[in-house]
């Protein structure tokens, strides 16, 4: 799978991100609209995470999806 299903399929992912990361506001999940640096950039901002780790909790989540 690549990133262009999780943007085009966005709806169907977002309560697994939400389920993910619950600081996600629904706000930003329509802000983010399934791109990636988008998701990223908001991990940052909601979680202090540094973006090499926010880059790598991204790839263990996209890798764990079906």
């Amino acid at each position: 799978m690549n990133w262009d299903r999780v943007e085009g399929n966005w709806k169907q992912f977002k309560g697994n991100v939400k389920e993910k990361w619950g600081k996600l506001t629904d706000d930003d999940l329509d802000v983010i609209a399934g791109r990636r640096d988008q998701l990223e950039g908001k991990l940052q901002e909601r979680y202090g995470f540094a973006k090499e780790q926010v880059r790598t909790d991204v790839d263990a989540w996209f890798k764990s999806l079906p």
